[in-house]
């Protein structure tokens, strides 16, 4: 009996590696995809040690324009199917809008938000078809508040990720695919060693607002098996996403406004 297939982007490290090591301790055979073949291979190896399933690995980058067809090219020539689709791959793009390229923008929602999109597209056909299938959004916590300055198409991004995932949840529920956003607040991972935001991000936050990766990933594997829309892990992540409903945005921009500079050197 072939085994059920997981396809985890941005794979390599934090949330990604978590969902990885969730679903092949389910049983599911995993591909992993990321920008770093070395770790992936790691991954990959410990794994298929560790839970006894297949572990496939696809080097590419989301960013270009054929990173995509190299992991959907790769999938077909090893004969799989995918049952479960974890969108994870993400970072930030610090600085301003006006003080940044727009190739680097580009590549932004490229990765962001047209490779989840088209993954989705490409993927769900097949799912509905076998009357199975899992789709994780990884969005965040910021898709569901009012935005600060800096890292401009990030909320953005991601807000556009969780009304996706809203709207696939609803046209699936009669097919046997669930659909959930996963929403995490501030996640001990790499994502702020990336975009050199560590440092400042420390001394802003109390240790009590952070999750760890392995947290967030069983939350949203979690809501997606019990087919919820979205997910935000961690009680006081919960009540920031209350607040941002209740609290005017005009209110909570003049916060921002005045304590941003806290989190982000425009």
């Amino acid at each position: 009996m072939v085994r059920r297939l997981a396809l985890i982007t941005g794979a390599s490290a934090g949330i990604g590696a978590a969902f990885a090591r969730i679903y092949a301790g389910q049983g599911y055979d995993v591909a992993l995809t990321a920008r770093r073949t070395d770790r992936l291979e790691k991954l990959s190896a410990e794994i298929a040690l560790r839970f006894g399933v297949e572990a496939l690995t696809v080097t590419a980058d989301l960013a270009d324009a054929d990173g995509l067809e190299i992991i959907i090219d790769a999938l077909a020539g090893q004969g799989r199917n995918v049952d479960a689709l974890i969108n994870n791959a993400g970072y930030g793009l610090t600085g301003t809008y006006a003080g940044t390229g727009w190739a680097d923008q580009q590549a932004f929602l490229n990765v962001m938000v047209l490779a989840p999109c088209e993954l989705a597209h490409k993927l769900l056909p097949g799912m509905i078809e076998r009357r199975f299938g899992r789709i994780v959004n990884v969005a965040s916590l910021a898709g569901l508040v009012t935005p600060a300055g800096g890292h401009t198409l990030y909320a953005a991004s991601k807000a556009m990720m969780i009304r996706f995932s809203q709207s696939l949840h609803l046209e699936n529920l009669d097919t046997g695919v669930h659909v959930t956003a996963l929403c995490p607040g501030f996640t001990l991972s790499e994502f702020h060693d990336v975009n050199g935001t560590r440092e400042r991000m420390n001394r802003a936050l109390p240790a009590w607002m952070w999750l760890g990766a392995d947290e967030v990933a069983a939350a949203g594997y979690e809501a997606v098996e019990a087919n919820r829309p979205v997910s935000v892990p961690g009680t006081p992540n919960k009540l920031i996403a209350l607040a941002a409903k209740l609290i005017p945005d005009e209110w909570t921009m003049a916060l921002i406004a005045s304590q941003g500079h806290r989190f982000r050197q425009l």
